[in-house]
């Protein structure tokens, strides 16, 4: 029985102990270099005393910040990934909230952890851990001691209160993910990841797990790159990329810029994306410059460990059409449950609720807003059953699919009626020239707010809507802008819009 992800490592550093497994396109690290720098990590922490405990691991995006994880988890501990181009408060909240022994850095971030406030912590460099000397016997029994619902990392999530939340994963909800996704997108040894998100995202499980479990190689793409789309694309050719899972917003980036016109992907053959809807005329482009590739939509929280549903694109779309999540992974239930906590009527919209291995363990140190989140599920009364509510609206399409409507706080009352934002957005982005859209709500001032990126000015784009949209579902204001702004996950970056706005007044 598999209890731990460093079981994929264990098996394949015995295969392919010289094949490249993760790589930054300069600096790569073989199976064999990993197996050999985490054993070393492990054993410094078990010399430090320090067991089951969160270790931090501030790292610039490197082969290396991935091996501190793996790191991490041979020694018995999880690891709590942060970056340094998170905001300086954010950190500190986090470092309050995971209080941990210990920090991992690199020379990059070692200065940086020093301004950071945080009692007995110890701050090492990862050049330092790896050259410990291996400890197999105290490893072994470290090993012997796991079960598969410890914990294996802590990600932190933005809150609405403005603390952010850190989602607790343990190796069991993981290893489901990873076998069931592999077996989905058809991952194997020849798979050639192109990685997009940053490390402290649960993104990367997609590319990070299965990289072990099938001797693949993982390259993490520098995220300058994202905002250079031929560059992007070349970088792919030049590593024979042939597998990426990204955000909607990274791959619209690249066909809603003409980049297909200049250069295309040649290896590409499997594109899964999720974390946003995908406009079907930016998807289109994509089918038609890689018309032989599988395209995938996946749906999931962090709270449900990675991605929760999938959907094979195998049809045409209309115009406004969205393409359905799909159905759920094996070993995962969707329920869709109105306010009440009843099912949702067929053909109706209620919220998405998830139940099964994919549930991870709460969020740490926050009982309160565990308890909010994870529920009894209402709809059993006969035993203790926890699913996830995840704060999305769907419905069941006339093929028994599932769609993602809207998040419930993505829906507004205007003018008497109900909108969701995400409509709007989409009947925009449908129109001839127009390549990205945002909505917000100025509730203050009662104004649907439209951010675009495109070819229209806001006369031609306000009478051009007055054709597919009614009336109270108009823009109040439109905002033209040369560049959508970006969250670090490649999502377009709403917060800093309504921030901007609101600064303006």
């Amino acid at each position: 029985m598999q209890k731990s992800v460093l079981n994929y490592l264990n098996q394949i550093v015995r295969e392919k102990p010289d094949k490249m497994a993760y790589s930054d396109g300069t600096e790569g690290m073989t199976f064999r270099e990993v197996y050999r720098y985490s054993r070393s990590i492990g054993s410094f922490l078990h010399e430090k005393g320090i067991y089951k405990k969160p270790i931090v691991v501030f790292m610039r995006k490197s082969p290396q910040e991935v091996t501190a994880f793996f790191g991490v988890i041979a020694g018995g501990c999880f690891y709590v990934p942060i970056d340094e181009e998170m905001p300086s408060g954010r950190i500190q909240l986090i470092l309050d909230n995971v209080r941990s022994p210990l920090i991992i850095c690199d020379e990059a971030t070692a200065d940086i952890a020093e301004k950071f406030q945080v009692e007995d912590c110890e701050i090492v460099l990862y050049d330092r851990m790896i050259q410990t000397p291996i400890d197999d016997g105290a490893l072994d029994r470290i090993y012997r001691r796991a079960i598969d619902t410890d914990p294996i990392y802590i990600v932190f999530t933005s809150g609405s209160t403005g603390i952010p939340k850190g989602v607790a994963a343990c190796h069991r909800s993981v290893i489901d993910y990873i076998e069931q996704l592999s077996e989905a997108l058809h991952f194997n040894e020849d798979t050639v990841f192109g990685n997009q998100t940053p490390l402290y995202f649960d993104a990367c499980l997609k590319e990070l797990y299965p990289t072990l479990k099938f001797g693949a190689t993982t390259y993490l793409i520098p995220r300058n790159l994202f905002s250079i789309p031929t560059a992007l694309v070349e970088y792919l050719n030049q590593h024979k990329i042939n597998t990426v899972c990204w955000v909607v917003s990274a791959l619209t980036m690249i066909s809603a810029f003409g980049t297909f016109e200049l250069v295309k992907p040649k290896y590409l053959h499997t594109v899964a994306f999720g974390s946003e809807v995908f406009p079907i005329k930016q998807f289109r482009l994509w089918r038609q410059a890689l018309p032989e590739a599988t395209f995938t939509n996946l749906y999931g929280p962090t709270e449900g460990t990675g991605m929760c549903c999938y959907y094979r694109v195998e049809r045409e779309f209309q115009d406004g059409e969205a393409i359905p999540v799909g159905h759920p992974f094996p070993n995962r239930e969707i329920l869709l449950l109105t306010e009440e906590g009843k099912p949702a009527p067929e053909g109706q919209e209620g919220e998405i609720c998830i139940r099964g291995t994919a549930l991870t363990l709460g969020y740490y140190n926050d009982p309160v807003r565990t308890s909010e989140a994870f529920v009894q599920n209402p709809l059993n009364t006969a035993y203790p059953e926890v699913i996830y509510k995840t704060g999305d609206i769907g419905r069941y399409n006339e093929a028994g699919e599932l769609v993602f409507v809207s998040r419930k706080d993505y829906q507004i009352k205007h003018m008497g009626h109900r909108i969701e934002l995400g409509e709007v957005e989409v009947n925009v982005g449908m129109l001839p020239g127009i390549r990205m859209t945002a909505c917000i709500y100025d509730a203050k001032r009662v104004k649907i707010v439209l951010y675009y990126v495109g070819d229209l000015s806001e006369k031609e784009l306000t009478e051009a809507l007055k054709g597919k949209l009614p009336r109270y579902m108009l823009p109040n204001k439109l905002i033209r802008l040369e560049q959508m702004p970006f969250t670090a996950n490649g999502k377009i970056d709403r917060v800093t819009l309504k921030n901007q706005y609101e600064k303006k007044g």
